[in-house]
């Protein structure tokens, strides 16, 4: 079946005819080798990441124009999943088809499985010894600061409206005052985006495409893709995606039983990834509120320790999901040794999450392709950005209580659902490290990963001289 799927042809044709030899754009061994030095350098989350793409495929190697590789985000944007995977696996697909596709979508996320893979280990092992919380002190404080990063960034790009603003704020008082679900915050967002975009008629005006003296890219702005979408096409991509991202749930309900871990974080992990839309952060907003607060398989302050190796890695920050997998299946692994239950839950999670991101991207993309410039997805997609903008914020709140309060406690009065701290449980090394951490970032425009080794080494120092006070 896989072969079949392959067969379609990736030609593009800046004429919006047929290329004479339909077929890579590029050739795929040269592609390979590309998108693996992307993988080597994707830390930073997807800000960094998307930056990454720029610089090495519209602006150095001219692989693809730059409204298309816009257009193509925009579209990852407006998926469940981490929206810069997505981007990869997209324009993988444009360069070589569906073998381009897997191998850039794949790749892109590698390098991070091993390397947090290897991390989690150490984190379980040694994670309560000095040194390791010393360090802990210092990355989770500076997450802290990239998230507010990622709210800034995210609004000046996507709030361009005041009613946008306004859909923002909004978004964020439902999910921090009244625990709103997210799949409800983000659906509603789609629906006002496409009201407003009716009756507003520039809210989502393209931008200006910038002046490029470059030479011509080999998939330009207008390049029409010459596979058209196929009913058939799509069903063979279909049925072999559902097989592939449910087999390893199946056989772990067979292996282990259907009350398992594996069974209950597969079936958690999957259905989070086709409702949480936005990207990673917009992804851990909601898995932050479901693995500590209804699964317990994490502390509260456990996942902002997982988003902190997670961003020490590179790739996606949505894989801290497999960092809440293997910690969770570590402390009750039922009659499996500890180590083997951790990794097995690791890589299962780590598949059923980023299997759909394949399918979206397969199944979606001949069809959006011939929906460029289409207004009512432009629309919804606006409305979808100025929600994101919300969850993010939502999500700094979150991790600032749970990493500056040793305690909160939870206030519930009629539609109100919320936590506020206990402010004598307040901890000053976070907040002094924490305000370390913005400094570093907004007035020194460091980068996320020098920015969290100065904090973690401010923290080690920190933990060990109380330590050894």
């Amino acid at each position: 079946m896989l072969s079949m799927m392959t067969s379609s042809s990736s030609g593009l044709d800046p004429t919006g005819g047929q290329r004479p030899h339909p077929g890579d754009v590029i050739p795929l061994r040269e592609a390979t080798k590309a998108w693996f030095h992307v993988s080597l350098q994707t830390f930073g989350g997807p800000a960094g990441q998307i930056a990454v793409m720029q610089r090495m495929l519209v602006d150095e190697k001219r692989w693809i124009g730059q409204q298309r590789f816009l257009f193509a985000l925009s579209y990852c944007t407006l998926l469940p999943g981490p929206e810069a995977q997505q981007l990869a696996t997209y324009v993988g697909w444009l360069l070589n088809g569906f073998k381009g596709a897997l191998i850039a979508g794949g790749l892109f996320i590698l390098p991070g499985v091993v390397a947090l893979l290897a991390l989690s280990g150490v984190y379980v092992a040694f994670g309560d010894t000095t040194v390791v919380e010393s360090l802990f002190l210092g990355l989770a404080p500076a997450v802290i600061a990239i998230v507010l990063q990622a709210v800034l960034r995210v609004g000046k790009k996507g709030l361009g409206h005041p009613a946008l603003v306004a859909l923002a704020v909004a978004s964020f008082v439902s999910l921090a005052l009244f625990a709103v679900p997210f799949p409800v915050v983000v659906g509603v967002a789609a629906l006002l985006g496409w009201l407003l975009g009716r009756t507003i008629p520039d809210l989502t005006a393209p931008k200006k495409p910038t002046t490029d003296d470059g030479p011509a890219p080999l998939i330009s702005d207008d390049a029409l893709h010459t596979e058209r979408p196929s009913s058939r096409r799509a069903g063979m991509i279909l049925v072999g995606g559902l097989v592939l991202w449910s087999a390893p749930v199946l056989v772990a309900a067979g292996v282990f039983g259907r009350s398992s871990i594996f069974v209950d974080q597969g079936l958690f992990f999957s259905g989070a990834a086709v409702v949480t839309f936005g990207g990673a952060y917009a992804v851990l907003a909601y898995v932050a509120q479901q693995a500590v607060n209804v699964y317990g398989w994490l502390a509260p302050g456990e996942m902002v320790r997982g988003l902190a190796l997670a961003e020490t890695t590179p790739g996606p920050l949505i894989m801290v999901v497999q960092f809440v997998a293997f910690v969770g299946a570590f402390r009750t692994p039922g009659d499996l040794n500890p180590w083997v239950a951790a990794v097995i839950a690791s890589l299962l999670v780590t598949w059923v999450t980023f299997v759909p991101c394949f399918l979206f991207i397969l199944l979606g993309a001949p069809y959006v392709e011939r929906l460029r410039g289409n207004r009512s997805l432009a629309a919804a997609l606006t409305g979808i950005t100025a929600a994101v903008v919300g969850v993010i914020a939502s999500l700094a709140l979150f991790f600032a209580l749970h990493t500056l309060f040793a305690d909160t406690s939870r206030v519930t009065a009629g539609p109100f659902d919320f936590e506020v701290p206990v402010l004598a449980s307040v901890q000053w090394a976070g907040v002094a490290i924490t305000a370390l951490g913005c400094v570093l970032i907004f007035w020194r425009d460091w980068s996320v990963l020098r920015t969290l080794g100065v904090c973690a080494l401010t923290g080690l120092v920190v933990g060990l001289s109380v330590q050894l006070a």
